[in-house]
């Protein structure tokens, strides 16, 4: 039985229309994915994202812990900062890709994918150095991201400029917004400039609320899952599960950036090291003949079967289909011209640059 995020009989009064994902209630849209995609890339949109997961790290060891567990380093990390990172398997397949926040030197925030929290809860627990102690505190936690160019005009509707993160991937653990506590960070998945708001169950509604009310002027409307997918995949940010999981490394994911090999070990490192460059990456494709790409489509050159979309949509800005590949790395030149499988009709796509679209 699916779960109810605390904004649920909000997003009913807004009449959201409600579909299960990752095992939560939510909206995947409300006046329509297009116009929620518009909005935030031309003005301000709010997102409930209540059912990512919140696991939190404390003790003398818990920077070890999180660079035994973690493909990235945090060992210099400063207070209020946060770092993507991977989280491998022994075999350097991807568990999950996560946010890691800094709010004290044995007190660490990790923010990690609605449906992988349970068996990353467990994957960390089991091997957390002796030292540490985590904590999975998702259910009493919501989360709003509020994206946008206007997200920075309404945040400041609300608080002083000193109390919204002022850098990208910063946050602040405590800011007091009409009363309620929050955590805020300059983070989020569109591709726009945008902030994260965490508070307790009953402070997320009083929030969004206000949001709503503070936001009218700024051209702000709540969006959906909907949105939140065609975004991220202008922007090019992989979806776990999509182009990333159990199977797929990182550096094959094109997430090399997220790993320190320099690091002395980290779970994954030696199987990483032994397979050796990808055979496979992850590209984008743009369509050249008619047709909208989806995920698990199939991608010739020929007669060769060179690779599959991980995901695909109809791109509201660029008015064109997109999707992201894992191809065979020899096929994956800019301009390389492919076949996609779409029902059993092959269509021509060409490789492009990511991300499709850079603010």
């Amino acid at each position: 039985m699916e779960l109810k995020t605390p904004l649920y009989d909000e997003h009913v009064l807004l009449k959201g229309k409600i579909v299960p994902f990752a095992g939560y209630l939510l909206p995947v849209q409300y006046e329509g994915v297009i116009k929620e995609h518009l909005a935030v890339r031309k003005e301000c949109g709010m997102f409930d994202v209540s059912h990512m997961g919140e696991i939190v790290f404390r003790g003398e060891t818990a920077l070890a812990s999180l660079n035994h567990i973690l493909t990235n380093d945090f060992t210099n990390m400063p207070l209020g900062k946060v770092r993507y990172s991977l989280m491998c398997n022994s075999n350097g397949g991807v568990i999950d890709d996560l946010l890691v926040y800094k709010f004290a030197d044995d007190y660490y925030y990790v923010v990690v994918n609605a449906s992988n929290r349970h068996k990353d809860f467990e994957h960390m627990k089991n091997n957390i150095l002796e030292g540490t102690t985590i904590e999975d505190i998702s259910d009493s936690i919501g989360q709003i991201a509020l994206q946008g160019p206007n997200a920075e005009a309404v945040m400041k509707t609300l608080l002083p400029e000193e109390s919204i993160p002022q850098k990208y991937y910063t946050a602040i653990e405590h800011v007091d917004i009409d009363g309620t506590d929050c955590m805020i960070s300059y983070t989020g998945y569109t591709g726009e400039k945008g902030y994260e708001i965490y508070t307790d169950n009953e402070g997320i509604v009083k929030v969004w609320r206000l949001l709503l009310e503070k936001g009218k002027d700024f051209g702000l409307i709540p969006c959906g899952l909907g949105a939140r997918d065609t975004l991220r995949l202008e922007a090019g940010m992989p979806l776990y599960g999509h182009e990333m999981n159990d199977e797929v490394t990182p550096f094959e994911a094109d997430l090399g950036f997220g790993v320190k090999m320099a690091k002395e070990e980290f779970i994954g490192k030696k199987a990483l090291e032994e397979k050796g460059e990808p055979k496979i990456v992850r590209a984008g494709l743009q369509i050249i003949d008619k047709g909208v790409m989806r995920e698990h489509q199939d991608i010739y050159v020929g007669d060769r079967l060179v690779g599959h979309t991980s995901s695909g949509t109809y791109s509201p800005l660029l008015e064109t289909s997109i999707a992201q590949a894992l191809i065979e790395k020899e096929y994956s030149g800019l301009d390389t011209v492919v076949e996609v499988d779409i029902r059993g009709r092959r269509v021509k796509a060409k490789v492009v640059k990511m991300p499709f679209y850079d603010r």
